[in-house]
């Protein structure tokens, strides 16, 4: 069973930083494309970053030049790291899986940017 689960948001000032963890359990992780999704209220779901296996980044709009992701394949787990936060970075932030055609989900941690 696929089991991502996500860590480390929580309430911060405009221009202030997080970093997110995910810790993935049930795949095969070096194999897998790992990344972040981000839903602010009332909108879609957008690609914040994601990571080849190999730790080749791809950033959103959002993230590029704010924001950089990163795995550790030894330990399972994929960060983002968020420096230079605004109000717009606020949703939830789920980590994502895919293998192929093999996509999963985390439950999400909130992200809240305050002005």
């Amino acid at each position: 069973q696929v089991r991502l689960v996500e860590s480390g948001g929580g309430l911060v000032q405009a221009g202030g930083s997080l970093r997110l963890s995910c810790a993935a359990s049930g795949i095969i992780f070096k194999l897998n494309f790992m990344g972040w999704y981000r839903q602010a209220p009332g909108k879609q779901r957008v690609m914040v970053g994601v990571t080849s296996p190999d730790g080749s980044p791809t950033y959103g709009d959002s993230g590029e030049g704010r924001f950089s992701i990163s795995r550790d394949n030894r330990n399972n787990m994929v960060y983002l790291q968020m420096n230079n936060l605004n109000s717009e970075d606020t949703g939830i932030y789920y980590c994502y899986s895919r293998q192929g055609p093999r996509t999963s989900w985390g439950q999400g941690t909130q992200v809240t940017v305050s002005s």
